[in-house]
């Protein structure tokens, strides 16, 4: 890592966001495992609060990957809850596609983010 990240003044910040975006990432695992969900709410605050913080480094890509996988996530866990209800609960397994992809983009963004790389 070096300094010439724009709006980054030095190593000491590019850290501290790493350290965010790590962190961030552990909220998101751990939401669907252990609070239905409840903690990756308090994640995607963060995410959107330090957003601007991380422009011009390569967290920037990650928190907009977690904020975009939050949302998409929440579209497809509405639409395969509306069909197990629709199908009596039939279709209730498909529930689990939505929670796997998040689990699975997620576990590979903290991959990338603990290598100091970006999501692209």
């Amino acid at each position: 890592m070096t300094e010439a990240h724009a709006g980054v003044g030095n190593t000491n910040e590019l850290e501290s966001l790493r350290k965010i975006t790590i962190f961030d990432y552990a909220l998101h695992i751990a939401s669907p495992l252990v609070s239905v969900m409840t903690l990756s709410v308090i994640a995607l605050i963060i995410n959107y609060v330090k957003i601007g913080e991380t422009r011009g480094t390569p967290y920037e890509s990650h928190m907009r990957n977690m904020i975009s996988t939050f949302w998409w996530t929440a579209l497809w866990l509405v639409l395969t809850g509306l069909l197990a209800v629709i199908s009596f609960g039939v279709f209730a397994w498909l529930m689990i596609v939505p929670i796997l992809w998040y689990l699975y983009r997620n576990i590979k963004g903290l991959l990338r983010a603990l290598d100091g790389l970006p999501m692209d």
